[in-house]
Order: C-alpha cells, then structure tokens, then sequence
C-alpha cells in the first residue's frame, strides 16, 4: 500500500507541475503577444499621426500665403493707377513677402501665388510659385517686402505655363517695367509691370525682372487637395473656399477705379 501511494502521490505532483508549466507558458506567451500587439497598435498609430502632420504642413503653409496675399491687394487698391493696370491686367504674380536674403542673382527668398483673369472677369484660385533672385533694378541696402507683377498680355502669361525655371525678364523676351517709372509718366505699358511695396527695392532702373521661376507642385496638390497642373488652375475649373477673399478683394480692385 506504501509503494502504490508513493506513486500515485509522484504521478499527482508530476501532473500538477505539468499543468503548471503550461499555465506559465501560456501566461508568457499571451504577455508577449499583448507587448506586440500594443508596440504595433502604438507604432502604426505614430506613424499615421506622423503622416498626417507631415501631409497638413504643405496646406497650411499655402493657405498662410493666400491670406498675406490678401494684404498685398489691399495695398495696390489703394492706388488708382495699379487698379487700372488690374482692370486690364491678363493675370497677376503676388509675392507677399520678397526677403531681404534674394536681393541676389541666382540667390532664393520669395515665395508668390499666381492668379489669372478668366474671359468673365472673375480670378482663377491661386497657383503656387517659388521665386529666385531679381535680375535687375537691385538697390543696395534695400529691404526686402511686398511685390506684385501685373501680367498685361498672354505672352507674359504663357510663361507660367512652363512650370519651371522660367523667369519674367528681358531674357525671356519680356518688357517687365518698374512701376515707380511707370507711375512718373516714364514709360509706357510693358508686358508686365513690377510693383513693390518697398521704396526703392528695384532702384531707378526702368526694367526689371524675376529669374528661376519655379512652379510649386507640393503646396498647389496640397491646396486643392489633388495633384494639378498650372494649367489646370488657369481653366478656372477648380476652387478652394479659402481663396474667394482674395478672389474678390481682386476683383473689386479690377472694377472699382476711382
């Protein structure tokens, strides 16, 4: 009788560390699928968040510079003359703040949206546009600001269908005139006319120009949400709510001449 409890009492602890183990086992095996499970919840959620900031950047860094568009109109409506040359005006290139650090030749700093005038009147939603140097009219020691192109013909319009390196210049076959020349009476209407909400930015010069002119695919598709060409902008096919104040406000400047 000793001998068989003996064994029975050794099979039972065999069984009950068996059965043990295994509920350790299984224990382990169910934290170590829980750890991967919230490392690969908590990554793939990080990346999509990361993916999402980086994708929201491009849009708000386009509709920032609508809206300080928005400012730069205001300013040429308050001079009759610009708002002739915007009546007549085929297109316009605002440039809302042209920095101190292009005043260069080949040298980047200014970062400008493109409108056209449809057949109607109305204006185009914005194209995005990246900006080299000034090719001619430099003044040393001028600060950078606000500046304005105002596209006169198709011609000058024409060029921003090529969507990059191109520039407004008497390189490219273009008469760009500096405004201050033009408001004097100096001379007459170019194929584009160069404003600038500095005093003195383009000098004494007559003409001016704008070199490497380079059309922003990133801010444009992340502005109207698809990937979109210059083209596809200057049909007037395609809207963004967010640019009608500055639709307007140049739409207003164009009619309303004192």
């Amino acid at each position: 009788m000793s001998f068989k409890y003996q064994a029975t009492s050794a099979a039972l602890a065999c069984a009950v560390a068996l059965m043990a183990g295994a509920g350790a086992a299984a224990q382990d095996a169910g934290s170590r699928a829980g750890q991967t499970a919230g490392q690969s919840t908590g990554q793939s959620t990080g990346q999509t968040a990361g993916q999402t900031d980086m994708s929201a950047k491009p849009a708000r860094s386009a509709t920032r510079r609508v809206s300080d568009a928005l400012a730069v109109v205001r300013q040429l409506e308050a001079e009759p003359r610009m708002k002739q040359l915007l009546q007549q005006a085929k297109g316009v290139l605002i440039v809302p703040a042209y920095g101190k650090a292009a005043l260069g030749v080949g040298a980047h700093g200014g970062a400008g949206l493109l409108l056209l005038k449809r057949p109607d009147g109305a204006w185009t939603g914005p194209a995005f546009y990246d900006l080299g140097g000034l090719t001619l009219g430099l003044q040393i020691g001028a600060e950078g600001g606000p500046i304005a192109m105002i596209l006169n013909n198709d011609k000058a319009v024409s060029e921003f269908m090529k969507t990059n390196n191109f520039a407004l210049s008497a390189d490219a076959g273009l008469t760009v005139l500096n405004w201050s020349k033009l408001a004097q009476g100096t001379a007459g209407t170019g194929d584009v006319v160069a404003w600038s909400g500095t005093k003195g930015l383009f000098g004494d010069a007559v003409a001016v120009g704008l070199s490497d002119i380079r059309f922003n695919q990133d801010l444009t598709n992340a502005y109207y949400g698809r990937a979109l060409s210059p083209r596809d902008i200057a049909t007037g096919a395609v809207s963004n709510p967010q640019a009608r104040p500055l639709q307007q406000a140049l739409g207003q400047a164009a009619t309303s001449v004192r």
